[in-house]
Order: C-alpha cells, then structure tokens, then sequence
C-alpha cells in the first residue's frame, strides 16, 4: 500500500515541470502517480480507488 495524497500543481510550477496544470497524487517522495486530475475530489476519488481502507480482521 502505498502512502499518497492530493497535490495542486500550479501554471508557473507545470511549465517549470513539464506537465500540465491540474492535481495529481503523489509519494511521500514526490513522485506523481497519477494526475492531472480536474478537482481535488477527483484526485481523491483516484487515491481511494488505488488506496482501499485496510479491511477489518474478524474477531473469533
């Protein structure tokens, strides 16, 4: 499982990047793994989609 989260990359910072403006996720490393996204809700639905909550053990 990896740890990621929203990030919001700017016009001035994407041209300097070299990708387009919009919100990707990201590693704790700063790596993008996906994105451009259109909103920070839609990068978030992408996060969880790749992120599933941890499932719950049964208890015997």
């Amino acid at each position: 499982m990896q740890n990621l989260s929203p990030r919001h990359v700017k016009t001035e910072e994407s041209q300097r990047l070299g990708v387009v403006s919009g919100w990707y996720s990201i590693k704790a490393s700063g790596t993008f793994v996906t994105g451009p996204h259109t909103t920070q809700e839609d990068c978030l639905s992408k996060i969880a989609e790749l992120n599933p909550p941890a499932a719950k053990k049964k208890k015997f």
